[in-house]
């Protein structure tokens, strides 16, 4: 693993055509006993670098931008800090300051790189579009405006208001999916195409599936395991295991199923026939 690791690194110092030899060696130091141990604590980064090596030999014109948002970290966490930093960036408040504001961050609340790691496997696991972990953190929309809002929450708690408020403000002109900084939100999720979590913080339980533009109004409670129809507008709290649906929405049955944000099904019933096309 190690030796892989140092000809890897090697192939992408040729491949961007940068003097990064300083650096390759004294990564390749540290990483003499560090690679096995990676891969085993570590699996989600560990295949990230990998894609992110392969993708450099597929696509060397993206080299310097891989390089330096992955293969130039050592942590997962790093790494995002440098994403979303540079999405970020704004002559308002300069990438070097939101990065840094970040990183004090996981200083302090460590316990957030675990639900990066849960985030990225989620869009993995339930995306059909996402054929790598390399993916969501290089390009999604999605993903990128949850992790700034875990960032912005934990700006909110500590009392930093304002900072949290210009982090939402800015992914929501950015990414389109708005996320107050109050919101409470679990591990494991997949935000896909764009949602609004109002600031009245609806309370969403696990494995839920939320539908293309459906909106939550209000501070209500959505029941675990429970969907949420494309479109529908909810006003009203959604009972564990039902699937609603409508302006406003009803419940209109069960969910059919122990985890809909796994699946993803997106018809009203399970059970419902396939259509039937008529040969005429």
């Amino acid at each position: 693993m190690a030796s892989m690791m140092e000809s890897s690194q090697a192939e992408a110092g040729r491949l961007l055509k940068i003097q990064v030899e300083d650096r390759s060696a004294a990564m390749a130091g540290t990483a003499t006993n560090a690679p096995r141990a990676m891969s085993s604590v570590d699996p989600i980064w560990a295949c990230v670098q990998r894609e992110a090596q392969q993708a450099i030999a597929e696509e060397p014109s993206l080299g310097g931008f891989i390089y330096a948002t992955v293969l130039s970290h050592e942590r997962l966490e790093d790494a995002i800090c440098h994403r979303l930093s540079q999405r970020l960036d704004h002559s308002d408040v300069d990438a070097g300051l939101i990065s840094q504001t970040f990183q004090e961050l996981l200083k302090g609340r460590p316990e957030l790189g675990r639900a990066f790691r849960a985030d990225l496997a989620a869009v993995f696991d339930r995306d059909p579009a996402c054929g790598r972990y390399l993916e969501p953190l290089l390009y999604f929309k999605g993903f990128h405006a949850l992790v700034t809002y875990r960032f912005s929450h934990e700006l909110w708690q500590a009392g930093r208001r304002d900072f949290a408020l210009y982090l939402q403000s800015q992914a929501s002109r950015i990414f389109a999916v708005d996320i107050h900084p109050a919101a409470k939100i679990g591990q494991g999720i997949m935000i896909d195409h764009g949602h609004a979590i109002g600031d009245r913080h609806p309370k969403i339980g696990d494995n839920v599936m939320i539908g293309a533009g459906a909106k939550i109004l209000g501070n209500i409670r959505v029941g675990k395991c429970s969907r949420i129809a494309a479109g529908s507008v909810v006003l009203n709290e959604v009972p564990e295991n039902t699937t609603v649906a409508g302006v406003p929405a009803k419940v209109v049955g069960p969910a059919g199923c122990s985890e809909p944000a796994r699946t993803m099904d997106q018809r009203l019933s399970m059970f419902d026939p396939e259509p039937v096309v008529s040969s005429n």
